[in-house]
């Protein structure tokens, strides 16, 4: 087993590049399939989510070729059987997104029930909501989901909570269904209008993505494309709140600063010094950090997937803070992870009140989910002593190359194999 080793108490300075969006790709590497050709993907970051989605496509017979380190060709035109069984899907959330691709290319799909993080119940109604109004029967059985039409057709659908990963599943089956599909209350988020993009490049018809209302002109055929992901905005976040923990000065470069807004203004609020460029931000903190109250919301709020390192940072600021979780259940559990840290904070179901202390101390600590682990990694770079971060794998599933574009900023950290103590590491 692989841990991190973090010697705390370092400001964080310099400049660091922001990879390809994982939320994205993730969506965007299953879509190749409705094109029955060659697509060329660029900025694709290089973590293990895009590692297992790569490994899923093989083993369905397509190719697979990377031309660069971040540039890959996928040719899904040899794909036969619309099927992802359990072993394949179980690391990974968005396994679920074949399901769309598989309904839009062959008008079925059987797909073992995904994994991925683990805070909270993730149920896919609204998915099975969306293929059944463009004509497909769903049905559970042996540990698979299956879903069949004789032909798709586009409807009128509303989907009765924002999600995310709904938004995406039909964008996916619709976009060759006959006729017009209107989807009500969508995600806006930006990875979804990357995602319509990334289609409509391959010669679908998508509008309005981004806005609460998208509009799909089902078309007959799917060409291969060249595209690039944008830049990935919860990594960026990540670097933001790193930088403000640590009491650091980085420029981060490659992002969109729009994307950024809902993060960059609680940072303000915080006292944190945030100056914006046509494609990077600066961050800089000099002073003590100010209390700030956050509550999560879909796009365009605070990301979900920005409060573990969000509520990390107020633990350290002054006066007393409340989060409010307006997306997940479940999603403080890494809360009894930063208590070992000396944080004081109390949680109530989806509220933590967070009242901050001058600094952090070390202590050994697992990450619990992805961005779980990026807020224990953001605790440990500030917390005063030397603290080891095990469970890892979690972290590796959304962030290219965390740790040299750590240590390119001044962090003090290692990855190691256990059985490793932590002194011979840290000489």
């Amino acid at each position: 087993m692989e841990k991190y080793i973090i010697e705390g108490g370092n400001r964080l300075h310099g400049e660091v590049e922001i990879s390809g969006a994982k939320n994205a790709v993730v969506a965007i590497i299953p879509a190749t399939i409705l094109a029955k050709d060659r697509c060329v993907i660029e900025n694709v970051p290089n973590i293990s989510d895009v590692t297992i989605l790569f490994r899923i496509l093989r083993d369905l017979g397509a190719k697979v070729t990377y031309l660069t380190k971040n540039s890959v060709e996928i040719d899904t035109s040899y794909i036969a059987e619309p099927v992802v069984p359990y072993e394949s899907s179980r690391h990974l959330r968005a396994s679920y997104y074949f399901l769309g691709a598989f309904l839009g290319r062959f008008s079925e799909a059987h797909v073992s029930p995904p994994g991925g993080c683990n805070f909270g119940v993730r149920p896919i109604d609204q998915h099975i909501k969306g293929f059944e109004a463009l004509g497909a029967e769903v049905t559970t059985d042996y540990g698979f989901i299956h879903a069949t039409a004789k032909e798709l057709f586009g409807s009128h659908i509303y989907l009765d909570v924002v999600s995310v990963g709904a938004t995406i599943n039909i964008m996916l089956a619709a976009v060759k269904a006959k006729g017009l599909t209107i989807l009500e209350n969508a995600a806006k988020e930006p990875h979804i209008v990357d995602l319509a993009n990334f289609l409509n490049s391959m010669g679908a018809d998508i509008r309005g993505a981004g806005t609460d209302v998208i509009k799909i002109h089902g078309v007959d055929v799917l060409r291969g494309t060249t595209y690039s992901i944008i830049p990935d905005q919860i990594e960026a976040g990540t670097y933001m709140t790193m930088a403000a923990a640590t009491g650091g000065d980085v420029l981060i470069k490659n992002v969109i600063p729009k994307h950024l807004e809902s993060i960059t203004d609680k940072l303000l609020q915080a006292g944190v010094e945030v100056t914006e460029y046509d494609d990077a931000i600066r961050i800089c903190r000099n002073k003590p950090l100010k209390k700030v109250n956050v509550k999560t919301m879909p796009h365009p709020g605070f990301p979900t997937d920005m409060q573990p390192q969000m509520t990390t940072l107020l633990s350290i600021a002054q006066g007393t803070s409340i989060v409010t979780e307006g997306v997940w259940d479940n999603r403080f559990k890494y809360v009894d992870e930063l208590r070992r840290m000396g944080a004081k904070i109390q949680v109530d179901g989806k509220v933590a009140v967070v009242e901050g202390i001058p600094e952090l101390k070390a202590a050994p600590v697992k990450a619990t989910d992805l961005r779980a682990g990026a807020a224990l990694l953001q605790a440990a770079l500030c917390a005063r002593g030397i603290s080891e971060l095990e469970d890892i794998h979690y972290i590796e599933r959304g962030y290219e190359d965390i740790i040299p574009k750590l240590q390119n900023l001044g962090a003090k950290i290692k990855k190691v194999s256990t059985p490793d103590s932590i002194l011979s590491q840290a000489q």
